[in-house]
């Protein structure tokens, strides 16, 4: 019986971009990620690019993802999708990507500090506030 082939054995000379992220586990499907191309959220190079585009060893792709903008370099090809310690070996995420990543996740997380929880009714207190508003304006509007 022979022994499972490694990775480095496996890996292509060029990989197709759409099998390339599902490899790397950006998205769960390949459909997926051919729809995520389609859209404009993966750029390879500075470019838009199709799925069929055959990637190579230090291309770099930027991809969107939510409110999420990831810069990644290609290190590795393979098209096998494996567990996630072997797919993040696929690429090396660009240390101004981590840093804007990390900004804009502070940024958000601040922002919703300040939203309160409005869910559920209203209490009691509230209520009364609502009622009041609502004579004092349609109390002006005769």
């Amino acid at each position: 019986m022979n022994p499972p082939p490694s990775p480095a054995a496996t890996s292509a000379a060029r990989v197709r971009v759409d099998k390339w992220l599902w490899a790397a586990r950006f998205f769960k499907t390949r459909s997926l990620a051919k729809a995520a191309i389609e859209g404009g959220k993966i750029h390879c190079n500075g470019e838009r690019c199709k799925a069929s585009r055959e990637l190579e060893v230090g291309y770099e792709l930027r991809i969107r993802q939510g409110f999420d903008e990831k810069t990644v370099i290609v290190t590795t090809l393979d098209e096998h999708r494996r567990g996630a310690p072997e797919a993040a070996r696929l690429y090396a995420e660009t240390p101004a990507s981590i840093a804007s990543r990390e900004a804009a996740s502070a940024l958000r997380k601040a922002q919703n500090a300040m939203m309160t929880d409005h869910s559920g009714r209203p209490s009691k207190q509230d209520r009364r506030r609502i009622h009041r508003f609502k004579e004092e304006f349609f109390r002006d509007e005769e």
